[in-house]
């Protein structure tokens, strides 16, 4: 390595995509090519009725369809699971796989288990999914159990199929924080398919270390990475710029952790004018990136303030994959 160059620039560039649930109006095709046309190198697709329907009939052969456009136009893909209402019209986000009835849970499972499929035969690189908040009237560790039960089987499915399996910590429910993945690995006993989606403005809003630190933090079990813009306490996805994370250092720690997966640009509430977000997000994050390539090493950030008590939901509740 040259004298003054960063270790940023011995390392591939990081890999960008951009989440189908925040271009909710446009048809799966046009939504597609236009993350080509705007030179994302992926797509976090949201298996849901407007898009790719998991629970509608042909679904083998409509994901064959699916992964030979996106191999026609060079995108590589995670599958998210996160849609608010393909199993049920009536309860956003339900059934979970902490519900107290086994049938729902196992509903929950299904759909799991038809994203791990449809994941192995699209090559994406994992399927992301989230515990749910803890149903009322149920204890911490009977939802603890549930979630380490139900979600076994859909492990040993990942394990079969070479996709890895990656849990979202989300503001609100069991799994909230880095905290509380460890806690699930440990119920389960570190199964190998088990890995992380990590949401960079979630770590702004409710971690107790920064972003970049964060990343770091979570490096051995990283597989997917969404991100956006948030504020401290605030539950609520912002397009870049509107929040208060300070990005390069956050690429900067990506990159030296030599992750390759899609980092994935989730701003669900802006699907209305998705093509404008998707078309100024992407300069930005390639200008941060270059902006952290060029900079000099700094130390590592410093605490931020406490976070809120465990699990307590946001003052604005949205969930990645919401809202």
């Amino acid at each position: 390595m040259n004298a003054g160059t960063s270790p940023l620039d011995a390392r591939r560039p990081l890999r960008f995509g951009y989440g189908t649930n925040g271009l909710a109006d446009l048809r799966l095709d046009d939504a597609l090519r236009l993350l080509a046309d705007l030179g994302y190198d992926g797509v976090g697709l949201t298996l849901d009725h407007m898009h790719l329907d998991p629970l509608a009939p042909d679904l083998a052969a409509r994901t064959r369809r699916v992964a030979h456009r996106l191999d026609a136009l060079g995108l590589g893909v995670t599958v998210e699971t996160g849609a608010r209402y393909v199993l049920d019209p009536r309860r956003k986000h339900g059934p979970s796989l902490l519900d107290p009835d086994p049938g729902d849970r196992a509903r929950r499972a299904d759909l799991l288990l038809r994203a791990v499929r449809v994941a192995a035969d699209l090559g994406a690189h994992a399927v992301h999914c989230f515990s749910g908040i803890v149903p009322e009237g149920t204890d911490t560790d009977t939802a603890w159990k549930r979630l380490a039960e139900t979600l076994t089987p859909v492990l040993d499915a990942a394990a079969s199929a070479g996709v890895p399996l990656a849990v979202e910590p989300e503001p609100g429910h069991l799994l909230a924080s880095l905290d509380d993945f460890h806690h699930l690995r440990r119920i389960l006993g570190d199964p190998e398919p088990l890995g992380l989606t990590l949401d960079i403005g979630h770590c702004q809003c409710l971690e107790p270390l920064s972003p970049a630190d964060c990343v770091r933090a979570a490096a051995p079990w990283l597989r997917h990475v969404q991100i956006e813009d948030m504020r401290r306490g605030v539950h609520e996805h912002l397009p870049f710029g509107d929040g208060e994370i300070d990005f390069p250092p956050v690429l900067a720690a990506l990159a030296a952790t030599g992750y390759q997966g899609l980092t994935v640009v989730e701003l669900p509430r802006h699907s209305h004018a998705g093509p404008h977000y998707a078309g100024h997000s992407l300069p930005f994050l390639r200008h941060a990136e270059q902006t952290a390539a060029t900079a000099s090493p700094r130390p590592a950030p410093a605490l931020q303030q406490a976070a809120p008590p465990h699990g307590a939901p946001s003052t604005a509740p949205e969930g990645s994959s919401t809202p």
